[in-house]
């Protein structure tokens, strides 16, 4: 059955569907003049079907991306087959607001799009149709479940208390570290350090004081970092950092910057102002280590020899 010989009561139907479906429904021809727009696009873009008929899509929404929809048209028209785009591939291609109750987070309605290619009576393609799927609800679950599973790799890779990297993720990178250096012999050196009469403070002020030095430590060293180092939590009051491209002097140089700002930091704890320091071991890699863990034990023994040396100070390994 075609439009030519549709009874005058299915036609009215049809146009009743047409009106009334949740889709967007419409026809543009192949220089993007608007011959159908259903009632669907009328709701969302408060533009009926008669201001805009005739008119250039274009026109009438300059953020449409214009030279992305013609070569999507054009594809479609020279295969004489039609193309889905996902909301993942493109969010929307109609910048209409979010309406839905349930997913009123997201400012704008996601979209799915499927363009049709509609063919003359000669046999051509002259007219596409474009259907505009609400798919707002199925990408809001969607990005929540990835927001969800990204925060809980992050939390399975980070300290909690700290927000560094947790011991295990932080060995893993020097274990990399450390076969990177195998293979390409880049500089990089390790850092292993601890605060300074840490028991003490515990114990003066209690834990929640002691968890606050902790934490300010920790934001010290993420703040006299560079992006490509890799600090952590080793356990309790120690910490460490990988530092990538650098040799013994440039580590000896950002381990003074986190010393000295620890050194002069007044800490407001709950149950007092705290002052402390830290003692620092530095450890360049070089052929002499087989395996990581070997590496990690020289910086470890440099933090040592900074304890035995009167604490508050920088050794190098």
């Amino acid at each position: 059955m075609t439009l030519n010989n549709i009874d005058p009561g299915a036609f009215h139907w049809l146009v009743d569907m047409l009106e009334s479906v949740e889709v967007g429904l419409v026809v543009l021809d192949l220089d993007f003049r608007v011959h159908t727009w259903n009632g669907f696009m009328e709701n969302h873009s408060g533009i009926t079907a008669t201001q805009i008929q005739g008119k250039s899509l274009f026109d009438v929404f300059p953020d449409i991306p214009e030279a992305w929809l013609k070569r999507k048209v054009d594809a479609v028209a020279l295969l004489n087959t039609r193309a889905f785009i996902s909301w993942e591939q493109r969010p929307y291609l109609f910048k209409f607001r979010n309406t839905r109750p349930i997913t009123g987070i997201e400012e704008y309605m996601f979209q799915s799009l499927t363009i049709t290619p509609l063919t003359a009576p000669t046999g051509d393609v002259d007219k596409v149709c474009l259907m505009v799927y609400d798919v707002t609800d199925i990408a809001t679950s969607r990005r929540a479940l990835e927001r969800a599973n990204e925060q809980l790799e992050k939390l399975s890779m980070t300290d909690r208390l700290t927000g560094l990297l947790n011991r295990g993720t932080w060995e893993n990178l020097v274990d990399a570290e450390y076969e990177r250096f195998r293979r390409y012999g880049h500089l990089t050196s390790l850092v292993m350090f601890d605060i300074d009469h840490f028991k003490p403070i515990n114990d003066t002020l209690g834990h929640l004081a002691g968890d606050e030095v902790i934490r300010h430590t920790a934001r010290v060293t993420k703040d006299a970092i560079r992006q490509s180092d890799k600090a952590g939590r080793y356990g309790g009051e120690e910490f460490g950092i990988i530092l990538p491209e650098t040799d013994a002097e440039g580590a000896r140089v950002i381990c003074e910057r986190i010393r000295e700002t620890i050194e002069q930091s007044l800490v407001d704890t709950s149950n007092g102002e705290v002052r402390y320091t830290i003692s620092m071991g530095v450890a360049q890699l070089n052929d002499a280590p087989e395996n990581y863990m070997q590496w990690l034990q020289r910086a470890d023994e440099a933090l040592y020899a900074a304890k035995e040396a009167g604490r508050n100070r920088v050794v190098i390994a």
